[in-house]
């Protein structure tokens, strides 16, 4: 999920999860289903209220549309989290969301997940992710709104 302003402004998010002594993890918004036949719509718009507190549920009435991107990246799950998948899951598929939010927008942090937040520069934003497919998705961000606009 890449939450951006209109100004192209990428929120990024810090893993709290990190071990002394390891780089920081920076992120986009991600998260896994909470079950099986659960919409990637529906779990893209759970994850970002949970990580951000940014509710981006139609009803709310905010402008804030996630948009679909249509696109999937396939990674390799890094060795210290695999104990988060059924045993013998070694790659993960994500789906790629797009969320544009007005500059400003207000971030609340699930704590025990993230502690710290920031905003910057798509192309800063791509540098200073810990994951490659994260950066990649930060990256096609100019491409998806020339060709959403």
């Amino acid at each position: 999920m890449v939450i951006y302003t209109p100004a192209l402004d990428v929120l990024l998010i810090r893993r709290a999860d990190c071990a002394p002594g390891d780089a920081e993890f920076w992120q986009s918004v991600t998260g896994s289903k909470d079950k099986i036949d659960e919409a990637f719509c529906d779990t893209a718009t759970r994850e970002v209220l949970e990580e951000t507190g940014i509710d981006c549920r139609p009803e709310c009435g905010l402008g804030n549309v996630l948009a679909d991107w249509h696109l999937e990246n396939v990674y390799d799950i890094y060795p210290r989290w695999r104990h988060r998948y059924a045993p013998g899951v070694s790659r993960n598929t994500e789906h790629l969301f797009g969320l544009q939010v007005p500059a400003g927008t207000p971030v609340t942090l699930s704590p025990h997940e993230h502690n710290a937040s920031q905003w910057l520069p798509w192309q800063q934003a791509a540098l200073q992710c810990y994951s490659p497919s994260n950066a990649e998705a930060i990256l096609i961000l100019p491409r998806f709104i020339a060709q959403s606009g």
